[in-house]
């Protein structure tokens, strides 16, 4: 396993006195520091909940496309995002192929009584009738990622020598995305294209994501300081953690919103078909992100509005 992707149990942080907590958060800001990334064990997260949500998802996704249809949208909606309908790679600049995959997308969905706002951030969600049980199945998961992520913005705080408390305000309601994304297996009669993968290239947009993933030949990797491609290790037991853009700028860089993808299906494994459960948490629509100074902070970023930051990179990566 790269030594630069840690595997990290949260049980100390949960559990532990001062001194415990304090040496999970060591090692939470140096796995960010360096990777961006690390897998996080003793999250409190069921394996059969994780489980029965994969199994619930793929459900939808084994429908026929003509139903799948019926809930079709572009980036930054609810529903389906069919095959060809993004391009991740666009959010860095690059011009590539549209991503293999398809996915479900959800988000936030309670209102804060401003209609301009709350028309992008905060609509309800849509639940396909033909899987019933993907409502309360998926609705339960996000409620239990929801919580982490706070936890994990917790523990950020901490990492950073700040007060655990110091992200609250800028969490009380925050936006945030969840995708079901399904890695279908290879299409004989369309092989990908040169530079097309199941997602191409990117950082994240906004704090914390926590992912729940599938191993696989076409799988996720990161790209490291030395400038170099790694396959993400994989532990069942854990999820996959790593930051955005916004917690980037807020640390002035001193942690890493790491480049990465997930690679188009391989010769040697045709029929692999992954499925990845992705909680992309973010901060209140308004909170005004503005780096922390030094010690803490390498860079000074010009301060951003949250939803105006990350509604600028879900409108690049849609495909038109």
């Amino acid at each position: 396993m790269p030594a630069t992707v840690p595997v990290i149990d949260l049980t100390p942080w949960y559990e532990g006195g001062p001194q415990d907590r304090a040496g999970v958060a060591r090692q939470v800001d140096e796995a960010l520091r360096s990777s961006g990334f690390l897998l996080i064990t003793g999250h409190r997260v069921p394996a059969e909940v994780r489980a029965q949500t994969r199994a619930t998802a793929r459900e939808f996704f084994a429908l026929p496309a003509e139903v799948k249809a019926r809930y079709a949208i572009t980036v930054g909606g609810r529903g389906w995002i069919p095959p060809g309908a993004e391009a991740n790679g666009y959010a860095e600049g690059t011009a590539t192929p549209p991503d293999l995959k398809e996915s479900f997308s959800l988000a936030a969905d309670q209102p804060t009584g401003d209609a301009g706002i709350d028309a992008r951030w905060f609509r309800p969600n849509v639940w396909p009738a033909e899987v019933p049980q993907l409502r309360p199945v998926v609705a339960d998961y996000i409620s239990r990622m929801h919580a982490l992520s706070d936890e994990l913005m917790s523990l950020c705080a901490v990492a950073l020598g700040l007060p655990a408390g110091f992200f609250a305000p800028f969490l009380d309601h925050p936006t945030y995305g969840v995708n079901l994304n399904w890695y279908p297996p290879a299409d004989p009669g369309r092989p990908p294209e040169p530079g097309q993968y199941r997602i191409g290239p990117h950082t994240d947009f906004g704090t914390v994501t926590v992912l729940d993933r599938e191993p696989g030949r076409g799988g996720l990797q990161i790209y490291t300081l030395d400038g170099t491609w790694i396959d993400a290790p994989y532990n069942p037991a854990a999820l996959t953690v790593n930051i955005g853009d916004l917690l980037a700028r807020w640390t002035g860089d001193r942690w890493r919103s790491t480049r990465h993808r997930v690679l188009p299906p391989q010769a040697e494994a045709p029929d692999e078909d992954l499925l990845s459960l992705i909680f992309f948490y973010e901060a209140n629509h308004d909170a005004v992100v503005e780096s922390l100074p030094a010690p803490i902070g390498r860079t000074s970023f010009p301060p951003v509005i949250a939803h105006e930051y990350i509604g600028e990179k879900l409108d690049a990566i849609g495909v038109a």
